[in-house]
């Protein structure tokens, strides 16, 4: 949730985000998180090619953040509606959540590999 609002309050066009990319700053070159906060900020307001623009993976890593949200709030009511199946959905929230993790993400884990 406090992403989604982060990307509503900070505006793409004002440029007025408060967090910065600290490897661009010490090498000059930008990783392949940079962009991030832009896209998510045009992701939000419809502005999608311009989001694909910032951040190739932007999409991808948004989607992930706005499932998490509905996973959060459907297993919440399922693990209150459904008391005798709490370990079951307790299992299915975990691999659920590692395998979109994996693949929101594994773009990123390939670009630490190869600059480590």
């Amino acid at each position: 949730m406090l992403v989604m609002i982060y990307s509503i309050v900070f505006s793409p066009d004002k440029d007025d985000y408060p967090v910065t990319c600290i490897h661009e700053k010490l090498t000059g070159e930008p990783c392949v998180s940079c962009g991030l906060s832009h896209s998510f900020s045009l992701i939000l307001r419809g502005r999608f090619d311009e989001a694909y623009q910032w951040n190739v993976y932007g999409m991808r890593v948004f989607l992930f953040f706005a499932l998490q949200l509905i996973m959060r709030i459907a297993f919440s009511l399922f693990y209150v509606k459904f008391t005798g199946t709490r370990k079951q959905l307790i299992i299915m929230d975990i691999i659920g959540s590692i395998l979109l993790f994996l693949l929101a993400f594994r773009q990123f884990f390939s670009y630490l590999i190869h600059y480590s």
